[in-house]
């Protein structure tokens, strides 16, 4: 009979005419029983690991890995936004926190840039847009969204960025890794 690889030497495995395993048998078994254990076990916790680290990259902002120049124009549809709505609490408050976050993931020329953001924002809320269709059934509506992602698609809002932002091809993270 040929000997069990766990087994010390001389160990023989069950004849077929036993039905109980020999000690050696046993620990053959227990063997590859923990063998596969620790290999269920790190999968397991790898797979865990992995699903963690990729939930925590989406819990987070991404601006960092964004260029200076998109982190600016976001961070001027925010101002835009927060400046529309400023008598709705929550979304002032909102986009405003949305602004300050963006201030710190975005390389700018900062006495320029904070006067010049204000004018464009005040020049695109002051917009008088209509729809007929849209006043016929609501009074009063301004668009102010609207103008605000207007502004955010314009020429203006471009060659404000190419003026005032400083690296605009860069990301935060390049920058501090």
């Amino acid at each position: 009979m040929e000997e069990a690889a766990y087994c010390a030497p001389g160990c023989a495995k069950t004849d077929e005419l036993h039905l109980e395993p020999t000690p050696c048998e046993l620990l053959e078994s227990a063997v590859k029983n923990v063998g596969v254990g620790i290999l269920t076990a790190s999968a397991l916790i790898f797979g865990i690991s992995a699903c963690y680290a990729k939930g925590d990259q989406r819990a987070t902002p991404q601006a960092g890995a964004r260029t200076y120049a998109q982190n600016y124009k976001d961070m001027v549809l925010a101002t835009c936004i927060a400046t529309a709505y400023k008598n709705d609490k929550d979304a002032a408050m909102d986009a405003g926190s949305s602004v300050s976050a963006l201030r710190d993931w975005t390389y700018y020329d900062l006495e320029k840039a904070p006067d010049a953001i204000k004018t464009l924002v005040a020049n695109y809320l002051a917009r008088n847009y209509q729809n007929p269709l849209v006043e016929s059934e609501t009074e009063g509506v301004r668009f102010d969204f609207l103008k605000c992602l207007d502004l955010y698609y314009s020429q203006e809002l471009d060659a404000q960025v190419k003026r005032l932002v400083i690296n605009p091809r860069r990301t935060y993270r390049q920058d501090n890794p």
